[in-house]
C-alpha cells in the first residue's frame, strides 16, 4: 500500500510480444475492477531493447510503464513482462510518487523472481580416426560439450550438443588435437 493506492506486480515469461500481450489481457482480465495496468515488457534477450513494450494505461504520461521498463532493462533478465495492477485509493501521488511507485513494485517482485540462465545450444559432428578418441573425449569437457551419440565405422562420428559460444573454440580444438584430420560440421542449431 502507498497513499492507500494498492499495487501488485504480476510477472512471466514472454519469448514474443504477442506473448507478453496475452499475459496483459490475462491480467486485465483476472483484476477487471482496478483502475490501472500499467505495463513494461521485454521479449528478447537480458538487456536488449529490439522487442520492448510498455504503457501507462491511463496514469500521465512517463509515469507507469516508462519507470517500469528501466527497471526490467536493467535487471538482467530478458523473455519477461511485468504488469502493475493498481486500485486507487483516494490519494493523488503526483508524478514522481507515481514513478516511484511502479519502478518498486516491479523491483520488488524481481528480487523475490527465481531465474534460469537460457543458454543457445549447438549440436556438431566430429568425423575423426580411432587413434584420436582419448584426445577427443579429454577436451569436450572444457568446452561443456555432452555426448549425444557414438558411432564406429570406418571412423568415428561423435554427436556432440554444447553452448553455442564455445562452438569456435571446440573446433579449433579439436583441429589442434588431430592435427587438422578431423571434420566438424554443424548438425543443429
Amino acid at each position: 500500500m502507498i497513499s492507500r493506492s494498492r499495487f501488485v506486480c504480476s510477472l512471466a515469461h514472454a519469448e514474443t510480444t504477442e506473448a507478453a500481450q496475452a499475459f496483459v489481457r490475462e491480467i486485465r482480465e483476472r483484476w477487471p475492477d482496478s483502475r490501472h495496468h500499467a505495463t513494461a515488457w521485454v521479449a528478447g534477450p537480458p538487456g536488449s531493447s529490439a522487442q520492448v513494450g510498455m504503457s501507462d494505461d491511463g496514469e500521465p504520461h512517463g509515469t507507469a510503464g516508462r519507470p517500469m521498463l528501466n527497471i526490467l532493462l536493467h535487471s538482467g533478465v530478458g523473455e519477461i513482462v511485468a504488469v502493475v495492477t493498481r486500485w486507487f485509493g483516494g490519494i493523488k501521488l503526483g508524478t514522481g510518487g507515481l514513478a516511484r511507485a511502479y519502478a518498486g513494485t516491479v523491483e520488488l517482485a524481481m528480487g523475490e523472481l527465481t531465474t534460469v540462465e537460457r543458454m543457445d545450444l549447438l549440436t556438431l559432428e566430429l568425423i575423426f580416426g580411432y587413434e584420436r578418441i582419448d584426445a577427443i573425449q579429454r577436451l569436450l569437457p572444457r568446452f561443456e560439450a555432452e555426448i549425444l551419440e557414438e558411432r564406429y565405422l570406418h571412423h568415428v562420428a561423435f554427436a556432440v550438443r554444447l553452448p553455442a559460444s564455445a562452438h569456435e573454440m571446440l573446433r579449433t580444438a579439436v583441429a589442434d588435437a588431430t592435427q587438422g584430420e578431423a571434420l566438424v560440421r554443424t548438425i543443429e542449431k
